[in-house]
């Protein structure tokens, strides 16, 4: 059985934030009905055409999807059973906008005093940002995400979203603990997440670097610490390289090209001294490695057991041997939609994992859920 079998989450989740905590909920086995306006639905829905994109694919397997209007009185009716019935009511709106629908806090707990209330907000629900629209580009700018990879000189934001999918994760996190409190108390409690300080704890090395030594992290600052390179190969390949602490990973990296007088060059010798001096090694790297081809690399740093990786693309990923092995994505098949590709949850219980089911289309499941509400 899964852990959360049984535990019903009612999700009011649009684009990522909610949805993606819906999703790990769900994948953990928990009944999520995800509410989506008749007109539309989630916007994810046709971000690409169509009403079935692989934007809201990504976010919302194993799921059902209920139409449900909250500004008519028939869909605040179903509303209030919902609720009722649940265990969870995960949603991402703005600050005060579920209250002004007819919903506050003391309405939710007296339809449902076991409620766990989870509210995801881009800047808390108080505060001289707390009325401000948020999204992911926002909250990595604004927690210092960005000054971490943004090239001053060439500024651009690049890269997927991180602000989005911590905020999410840590939703799910606090509903999880809020679950097994309520065994004890008998009561639910309410959970509020942001995106701004689930950003910020999602680097915490380079803020206390800020808070404790006053040292302020740029984009070469924590890959210079942890010997971190990517490098150009003979074929225009590329390959990363992380040596981290461990002085045999950085021996195993000489032996490996071929320049054990590295060892012995003063700019070099010691790993504070290769932290130091990082652009220098770089620079002494990038032409060694561009005299052989990618796959040739790759058997010499495997052999002398230095982590490394090729940079790969998502076009590489579901032909790698070990994400073959693993059964990271699943076929799928949508009785309308047709085949589709899914991922698996990365967590396994026993060595197991249920495969997961394809997300619904909008208002896929309302007639079965509304049914059962008036039983």
């Amino acid at each position: 059985m899964a852990p959360l079998s049984g535990i019903r989450v009612v999700e009011l989740g649009t684009m990522i934030t909610a949805p993606l905590a819906g999703m790990m909920l769900a994948d953990l086995g928990a009944d999520v009905i995800k509410l989506e306006h008749p007109q539309g639905g989630d916007p994810f829905r046709n971000f690409r055409g169509g009403s079935y994109s692989p934007n809201f694919i990504a976010y919302n397997r194993n799921k059902r999807s209920l139409k449900l209007d909250l500004r008519a009185p028939a869909g605040a009716d179903t509303f209030e059973k919902l609720i009722a019935s649940a265990d969870v009511l995960l949603e991402n709106y703005r600050a005060g906008v579920l209250a002004r629908l007819g919903f506050p806090p003391e309405k939710l707990e007296s339809l449902n005093p076991r409620l766990i209330h989870c509210s995801i907000t881009g800047f808390g629900p108080t505060g001289p940002y707390s009325n401000r629209p948020a999204y992911d580009t926002v909250g990595i700018a604004l927690s210092g995400i960005a000054s971490l990879s943004v090239d001053p000189a060439n500024p651009q934001l690049t890269g997927p979203t991180i602000a989005d999918n911590a905020t999410g994760m840590y939703a799910a996190n606090g509903i999880l603990a809020a679950l097994l409190q309520r065994q004890s108390t008998g009561k639910g409690i309410r959970v509020e997440v942001n995106m701004l300080e689930s950003a910020i704890a999602f680097i915490p090395d380079p803020v206390i670097h800020q808070t404790h030594l006053g040292l302020t992290f740029d984009r070469l600052t924590r890959v210079a610490a942890s010997q971190t390179f990517c490098l150009r190969c003979a074929d225009d390949k590329l390959l990363s390289l992380h040596l981290s602490i461990p002085e045999k990973f950085w021996l195993g990296l000489l032996a490996a090209i071929e320049r054990a007088d590295l060892a012995t060059d003063p700019l070099f010798a010691t790993r504070p001294d290769r932290i130091q001096n990082y652009q220098a090694l770089t620079a002494r790297l990038v032409p060694i490695f561009a005299q052989l081809p990618r796959p040739t690399w790759m058997e010499r740093l495997d052999r002398h057991d230095v982590p490394f990786a090729p940079i790969q693309t998502t076009a590489d990923l579901t032909t790698d041997p070990q994400i073959q092995h693993l059964q990271t994505f699943v076929d799928a098949h949508h009785p309308t939609e047709g085949p589709i590709t899914l991922i698996h949850s990365p967590i396994h219980f026993d060595g197991k994992r249920e495969n997961p089911t394809a997300p619904p289309t909008l208002g896929e499941h309302t007639e079965e859920i509304v049914n059962s509400l008036s039983d």
